[in-house]
């Protein structure tokens, strides 16, 4: 079996901890950490007992392709974490999948910004990711700037 490092940053946002946190789970012995290519990596398999969401095995086969820089599955992740009101933990994987070009990733990362919601509330920072996931083709960020437009021009 191949084995599957994820970074700090990856790590933090799968357990909902701080760096410190993580650090003390790996000098307790409850998360394995290696050097690969001169950086500190976290094994998954020594993470997955501390993810603070629960995940089937379909969803760690996601989590998998979404290490591996698959912005669809990254965007997937940010979903469950979403959907088990972990905002935070979210973030981290949109911002991954939008930095990749992905509209949905986009959009939802848009949106949080809007809504302050896992992040601080920053509307023009919203307004920026969703015009960039409209001029990707995203239908539903194409209406909200249509809408937007046609508020400006009332006003």
């Amino acid at each position: 079996m191949t084995k599957i490092y994820i970074s700090l940053d990856a790590a933090m946002s799968l357990i909902g901890r701080s760096e410190r946190t993580l650090w003390r789970m790996v000098a307790d012995g409850l998360i394995q950490k290696e050097i690969v290519n001169g950086s500190a990596m976290l094994l998954l398999d020594s993470i997955k007992p501390h993810v603070c969401i629960p995940l089937s095995e379909e969803d760690f086969a996601t989590l998998n392709s979404a290490i591996e820089g698959d912005a669809a599955a990254q965007t997937d992740v940010a979903l469950l974490f979403l959907g088990h009101r972990k905002p935070k933990q979210a973030i981290y994987w949109l911002n991954l999948a939008a930095q990749h070009g992905f509209p949905d990733a986009m959009n939802l990362l848009g949106s949080c910004y809007i809504d302050g919601n896992g992040v601080d509330r920053d509307e023009q920072t919203g307004i920026v990711w969703i015009t960039k996931a409209a001029a990707n083709g995203h239908a539903i960020s194409m209406a909200q700037v249509k809408s937007w437009s046609a508020l400006l021009r009332k006003s």
